[in-house]
């Protein structure tokens, strides 16, 4: 194990980070070992990293000595935030910071900072189609990651644009819903656009992949995608799948989809505004080509609803 270089993954127990721990430690000749950083050492996710031979260590993203503690020895560090945690763009650039500043500190030799694109640049300040959020931001979890690119710029960095986790179908509770009629149904702002999408657990995959290849990427932005599908598209993977019968897609306007509520529905509300408006230029950066040449075994969304069907809720 000693001979092993340390890889220091930033949320272990969640959805990128855990994917990448899962990489490591099902491939023991690989020449990396995992160690797995997480505020809470003793919650069960931990515990199972644990007991399948991560080296479990607590940090937090808003202490950088514990991260600076976290990243000590290792050759590698993958850094993710969670925008979703908190809800604030200003919260998740000062936490990206933070991870930037203990990678140099640390003098890791590879970092790969899970990131997404500046939404902003896609169209005029004065745009009215979507309205700003948090003062100054269209997308604030794309836009403040895209501001936080700047923190890693002197360090031997892979900047990782990842895309729409498939997921988010139970952790989001964004799965159709039965109708009073009897028929599932659910509503998309993205009219007959592609969205751009992978299952989480692969990014931590390709992220291995990255790592491995020491620093050939070292500098690149290395956009991600499993499928470019449209809702009607993935309306009728489910329907394959789950054995539910047609489902009715109701084609919303962005604007009706932000108004629907739900904590975070501007947010998502203009994130699904953007892959719609922009489909041409959010697809462009995702290589669906490229990201299943790093990980052969990347599931489509079919093999993704296959393997967790039982997750989502009908």
């Amino acid at each position: 194990m000693s001979q092993r270089r340390v890889i220091a993954v930033v949320g272990a127990t969640g959805a990128q980070g855990g994917g990448l721990c899962e990489a490591i430690l099902n491939d023991p000749n690989g020449g990396f070992s995992c160690r797995a950083i997480t505020r809470d050492p003793h919650k069960d996710k931990a515990r199972a990293l644990a007991a399948r031979g991560a080296e479990v260590v607590q940090a937090d993203l808003d202490d950088v000595a514990s991260l600076t503690r976290a990243f000590t020895g290792a050759a590698g560090a993958y850094c993710v935030t969670n925008f979703w945690e908190h809800f604030s763009a200003e919260k998740e650039k000062a936490q990206a910071k933070n991870l930037a500043d203990a990678a140099r500190a640390a003098g890791v030799q590879h970092v790969i900072w899970s990131t997404l694109e500046d939404t902003r640049k896609l169209m005029d300040a004065d745009d009215a189609r979507m309205p700003m959020l948090q003062e100054k931001y269209r997308v604030p979890h794309f836009d403040a990651k895209a501001d936080a690119d700047e923190h890693f710029a002197d360090l031997p960095s892979t900047y990782l644009v990842t895309s729409f986790y498939w997921d988010n179908l139970y952790a989001f509770g964004l799965a159709p819903k039965k109708a009073a009629d009897g028929v599932y149904e659910w509503a998309f702002p993205m009219a007959d656009k592609r969205l751009a999408g992978i299952a989480a657990e692969d990014i931590g995959q390709i992220a291995y992949a990255l790592f491995k290849a020491g620093h050939t990427y070292v500098g690149q932005r290395i956009g991600v995608a499993s499928e470019h599908l449209t809702i009607e598209q993935m309306g009728a993977a489910l329907s394959r799948v789950l054995g539910i019968g047609p489902i009715r897609y109701h084609d919303v306007s962005a604007d009706a989809y932000r108004g629907f509520g739900f904590p975070g529905a501007d947010e998502m509300g203009n994130m699904l505004q953007v892959y719609r408006d922009f489909e041409r230029e959010v697809t462009g950066q995702r290589d669906t080509v490229q990201s299943r040449a790093l990980y052969p075994r990347l599931l489509t969304f079919e093999q993704f609803l296959t393997r967790h069907k039982d997750k989502i809720p009908l």
